[in-house]
């Protein structure tokens, strides 16, 4: 059951300190609390729960307040529950009315709140939130101007293009050991020992424990995994006892399925069951071909959907995590698209345009990218546009030294013009939790992504605000000493001629 409260934002006076006080207006959490479209969110929030079953669930933005002070904290469960409990300015960021000693809820609700916002949700939220930044600070942006959609296209003067489009795609790592067929194959077997025991525990002293050699197997893995560099024949005959030994618990439990003592498997080993029979599929194949390459390879039991990233870095060729790839306008970040499987980020670049059309009104002047975003069907797609991609262009350099000099100096520029989505990329993993998603699921890892891009354009928000304030201090700070200054020379002026005209 969800029961609406009123959504907007409070004042100073309506919150109530019991140890006296008030709330200060230049507060971070109070300049932020005014940029969030509560309202919005509250109705697209309303509409997961009844009307009059069940207990009343949190309000939206509580919910959605929590994962923000999450986020930009960079705290856990618990610790954002306690900074919360601790903090009158975070309660008034949450909607509360008074401060409160006791937690607004409790720590694992976090990830009940995770659930409830998906994707597609928290970019619509993170949309209206740069939109109207822009339109308050004077940008020309369809919401501003009431453009629509259409109003670009005029067959007479052509479509008018404005603005720059940077694009770019990273990996976010998940939370997981790095994976090889040797550690995941134990790992396997060990949970394939422990779904045994399970399903044996109702019948302990009925019937006969079946024998699964778990110590002989155990020692089998740790004399090739203690060993410094083991040889590759080593690995491999490691890895074909492994898959012995779980093939034979795996029979085991085929037999007991049988006899019906399934019934006594909980849902999360249950999960572990289906995982590890698809995890052994892939491992047999692999180790009779000889090879290490599968689709859709497993590489975690606990977050089955996670996949290898082959990214050609430096520090490291190949990432597990979601590939996310993001457009960057005017220093503000928006979230294309998050995909657990590998694929060319090339193939999002006619979308970004398309979608950079629909919040603006227009195409943009320029598509500033990567050298793997210049593909045929992207250039001739930008052409027909009338959009200028980054980059050299197509054929050979020109002869005249004019000419080949404007185009270098171009180039350089584009780059430059580039910088900001890696500092994107740079911030959400430096500042925030892109280097390291701890969320397990996929849905709440997607959330905890885009939860980062939101954070991160609240923050450009909020020191844009506070700039601006800084210097209109400044400002009035400097005319009024002027005003003084002026009014003493002034006085000094008149008490000269008196004393000349003496």
């Amino acid at each position: 059951m969800y029961r609406k409260e009123d959504p907007r934002q409070l004042t100073f006076d309506d919150f109530y300190l019991p140890f006296g006080g008030h709330l200060r207006r230049d507060n971070r959490w109070v300049i932020l609390a005014g940029q969030i479209p509560w309202e919005e969110i509250e109705e697209a929030y309303g509409q997961l729960f009844s009307e009059d079953n069940g207990c009343p669930a949190k309000p939206a933005r509580m919910a959605l307040g929590a994962l923000i002070i999450k986020e930009r904290l960079g705290a856990s469960d618990r610790e954002t529950v306690e900074q919360i409990r601790e903090n009158p300015y975070l309660q008034f960021f949450l909607g509360l009315k008074e401060y409160q000693d006791a937690p607004p809820f409790d720590h694992t609700m976090m990830t009940h709140f995770r659930k409830r916002f998906d994707e597609a949700t928290l970019k619509g939220i993170n949309e209206r939130i740069v939109l109207a930044a822009m339109e308050a600070a004077g940008g020309d942006t369809a919401a501003a101007n009431g453009k629509d959609e259409d109003a670009g296209d005029n067959e007479k003067d052509g479509p008018c293009n404005k603005g720059k489009l940077i694009v770019d795609a990273t990996c976010t790592p998940a939370d997981i050991a790095y994976p090889t067929d040797l550690s995941l194959l134990n790992e396997a077997r060990e949970k394939s020992e422990e779904i045994i025991d399970a399903m044996h525990a109702p019948f302990v002293g009925r019937r006969k424990k079946p024998r699964t050699y778990r110590q002989k197997a155990r020692k089998a893995y740790l004399a090739v995994a203690k060993q410094k560099k083991p040889h590759f024949r080593q690995i491999r005959k490691a890895v074909g006892q492994q898959l012995r030994y779980l093939n034979r618990n795996l029979r085991i439990i085929r037999r007991m399925t049988a006899s019906g003592m399934l019934r006594g498997l909980g849902k999360r080993l249950y999960r572990l069951l289906l995982v590890i029979h698809e995890l052994y599929r892939q491992q047999s194949w692999m180790y009779e071909n000889r090879t290490h390459r599968m689709p859709d390879r497993i590489v975690s039991l606990y977050q089955p959907h996670v996949r290898p990233m082959v990214r050609g870095k430096a520090k490291s060729p190949v990432e597990f995590g979601a590939k996310v790839s993001i457009s960057v306008v005017d220093g503000f970040s928006f979230v294309e698209r998050i995909g657990w499987d590998p694929y060319n980020e090339s193939c999002d670049l006619i979308e970004q345009v398309e979608q950079y059309r629909r919040r603006f009104g227009y195409y943009p002047e320029s598509v500033h990218a990567d050298r793997i975003y210049r593909t045929r069907e992207n250039r001739q797609y930008c052409k027909a546009k009338r959009i200028r991609m980054s980059g050299p262009p197509l054929g050979r350099p020109s002869e005249e030294p004019d000419l080949l000099k404007a185009q270098k100096n171009l180039q350089r520029q584009d780059e430059r013009d580039r910088n900001p989505v890696e500092g994107k990329f740079g911030q959400g993993k430096r500042r925030f939790s892109l280097a390291l998603i701890m969320t397990k699921l996929a849905h709440t890892s997607e959330v905890a992504i885009v939860m980062a891009f939101i954070v991160m354009n609240l923050e450009k928000i909020l020191r844009r605000i506070i700039s601006f304030l800084f210097f209109a201090w400044r400002w009035l700070l400097a005319g009024y000493y002027n005003t003084r200054e002026a009014a003493v020379w002034t006085t000094n002026t008149r008490t000269w001629a008196k004393a000349t005209a003496a």
